[in-house]
């Protein structure tokens, strides 16, 4: 983590629905290289706060750049600098793995050559090139899953975006896909990554978590359990909650 280098910076963001405010006067930084967890229970305002940083929405009022590009005017540079994996699966289940790869390759303009080149290195970081000519929806989910977030970071951004990564998947597969995300950071990508699991708080460098679309908490997981006197992330959590 390169605690010199800020990636993201978000100074008062407000998100609001009408009278509903999804996001209320959020303040964080993220920096280079660092896992960033952005936890809280379901509609805690998590991939609302995400979706504005992505550039696919945009704040009520706040000041957020992301890779030193201006959410409000910037929004499509923000898009071709970054990666994102959505909480819904984002690959096309009836084209093949290597369709897949080649179509996204496209996308975000990597040129013949590269792209044979890294479908290649993806395989094998799956650890399964046989499986380039079947269909994804054939795949189990875990196997998608992992596939989805290497697609999401084939054209080497400086950061990924992960919308509850490991949603629905076994134990096993879950811990398999955080060791993809460690080859990442250890890369250099920054990853911000939103998750209801709280375990998974314990694998990031720093974690935020909102309650009812306020952040009630940011620290490093080890300084967090030592404020709250908590065992680990499960019981800091269900403190802050029921307070």
């Amino acid at each position: 983590m390169d605690t010199s280098r800020k990636i993201i910076e978000v100074q008062n963001l407000v998100k609001k629905f009408g009278h509903f405010t999804a996001n209320d006067n959020l303040t964080f930084d993220v920096f280079g290289g660092e896992i960033f967890g952005f936890l809280g229970a379901n509609g805690a305002g998590k991939t609302t706060a995400m979706r504005i940083l992505c550039g696919l929405s945009k704040p009520t009022s706040g000041t957020l750049q992301v890779n030193g590009f201006d959410v409000y005017t910037q929004s499509e540079k923000i898009k071709k600098t970054i990666g994102y994996m959505s909480q819904k699966f984002s690959l096309y289940e009836d084209l093949t793995v290597a369709e897949n790869i080649r179509f996204y390759a496209g996308i975000y303009g990597i040129g013949y050559r590269e792209r044979r080149k890294r479908q290649q290195e993806l395989l094998e970081r799956l650890k399964m090139p046989e499986i380039k000519n079947q269909l994804v929806k054939s795949l189990p989910l875990g196997w998608r899953q992992k596939l989805a977030f290497l697609v999401a970071v084939m054209h080497n951004p400086g950061i990924v975006f992960l919308d509850e990564p490991t949603g629905g998947v076994d134990p096993v597969t879950r811990r398999q896909f955080w060791e993809l995300i460690y080859e990442s950071a250890a890369r250099g990508v920054t990853v911000f990554v939103t998750t209801h699991y709280m375990d998974e708080a314990e694998y990031c460098d720093r974690v935020s978590i909102m309650v009812d679309g306020k952040i009630e908490a940011l620290d490093t997981p080890r300084k967090l359990m030592e404020q709250h006197n908590a065992q680990n992330m499960e019981e800091v959590f269900l403190h802050l909650a029921r307070n």
